[in-house]
């Protein structure tokens, strides 16, 4: 630690504003993680397996329970769509729109900002260097011959570290983006899928699910 310590004081002011991404980029990054693949994150395809057995028995009320065993996207916005069998497919389909116009936003915020935030760092590591290189020719062209080393060296360790701790803040950002990112990407596909597929899945069963459901409610 006292080396980094030591390192970041040589690194002269620039290293503030690449600390300062840095704990945005950690902080993006962490949120993420922990929606995506802890709250937002759950077996599409045992959920699917469920509702499909209850649509093709015809049991609505046994499909809307299915959903409520997940709390994931997915299953809310499925859930949005099976409350509307009633009124019909139409119904349906405007229902899981309107869910996934709510649930894909929350998917898909914020990651974006991983890509810019390793940019930034790199540039603001890159300028570090530029400021650190101008001030030490600077400083050297009318400093006293004997001084001119270390002041040559010093602004050299000012540029050397500013470029340093920019990629060490700006890789990290990078692949976190790309992971999660990807991670995105798939739980979208699932919700497009899964929606797809229970939309045909009603469509097919209507007539089997308003029956039953109709002699439940009159029972």
């Amino acid at each position: 630690m006292s080396f980094i310590a030591e390192s970041f004081e040589k690194g002269g002011f620039m290293m503030w504003p690449i600390l300062i991404t840095s704990i945005f980029v950690w902080g993006v990054a962490i949120e993420r993680i922990i929606y995506l693949f802890f709250r937002a994150s759950a077996p599409a395809e045992a959920l699917l397996h469920l509702l499909e057995r209850s649509i093709m028995s015809g049991d609505l009320a046994r499909a809307i329970k299915d959903s409520l065993t997940q709390n994931s996207p997915l299953a809310r916005i499925i859930r949005s769509g099976l409350t509307k069998v009633e009124r019909g497919t139409d119904e349906v389909q405007a229902a899981i729109d309107e869910a996934a116009l709510r649930e894909l936003p929350k998917i898909e915020k914020r990651t974006a900002y991983l890509a810019m935030f390793g940019n930034v760092a790199m540039l603001l590591g890159l300028l570090g260097t530029i400021t650190g290189m101008i001030i030490s020719f600077g400083a050297v062209a009318n400093a006293d011959p004997s001084e001119k080393a270390s002041l040559l060296a010093r602004g050299i360790s000012e540029a050397m570290n500013c470029t340093a701790f920019g990629l060490i803040t700006a890789i990290p950002a990078l692949l976190l983006y790309a992971i999660l990112q990807g991670k995105t990407q798939a739980l979208v596909d699932d919700i497009n899928e899964g929606s797809i597929r229970v939309v045909n899945l009603v469509l097919a069963h209507k007539d089997q699910l308003l029956s039953k459901e109709s002699a439940r409610t009159k029972g």
